[in-house]
């Protein structure tokens, strides 16, 4: 009887080191897929956000372009270079990733915001110390910007931590996409939406 019951035993044991060894190949799976649409998210915006700088002044001028991409040079236009090339990126994904990735949509959520409002952010934070802003180095930040918001994308599809927020973070996207819209043409006198190039 003993012999049955230690023989069951290495049997259970048998098939649970089996599951612990497909999840892990599994997980390992997911996590180079996820690695890869990273990579190619990262090349997306950057050169989609660069194109996407001259497409008001390609398309002559045109109104909805204009919604979509920076139609002067103010702080607020240039935040449009990451904010819509990675919302367009997330629609593509979502459906190939989001089966083996349930937070996919906090994560992108999140990481849209936190990269576009990092623009703004690096923007002032070395023109106030330098004293006036360099070609190179906005390059740079959105370069830098973007970056952070897909390392950000990356660890939150895998943790999920912020798989509760997942509405308010996509409110939060959506109230700042309704604001790109109005404030193309109708912005605000703050500093945000001054034209630096008549500045």
């Amino acid at each position: 009887m003993n012999g049955k019951v230690k023989k069951f035993r290495r049997k259970i044991h048998f098939v649970h080191i089996c599951n612990a060894a497909a999840y892990t190949v599994f997980e390992a799976v997911c996590m180079k897929q996820l690695k890869k649409y990273i990579i190619i998210g990262i090349i997306f915006v950057l050169i989609t956000g660069t194109l996407a700088h001259f497409f008001y002044e390609w398309t002559g001028n045109n109104y909805v372009t204009g919604l979509f991409t920076p139609v002067n040079e103010s702080v607020w236009e240039h935040m449009k270079l990451l904010f819509f090339p990675m919302l367009i990126y997330l629609f593509v994904v979502f459906f190939k990733l989001r089966s083996d990735n349930p937070c996919i949509i906090s994560a992108f959520c999140f990481g849209i915001l936190l990269g576009t409002f990092l623009i703004p952010v690096f923007f002032y934070a070395y023109t106030s110390i330098l004293g006036r802003n360099i070609f190179a180095l906005d390059v740079g930040i959105f370069v830098l910007s973007t970056l952070i918001a897909f390392y950000s994308v990356y660890k939150l599809t895998l943790s999920c931590k912020l798989k509760a927020y997942t509405l308010l973070l996509c409110t939060l996207a959506a109230v700042l996409f309704i604001c790109f819209l109005v404030f193309s043409y109708h912005p605000p006198e703050l500093p945000i939406f001054v034209n630096l190039e008549k500045a």
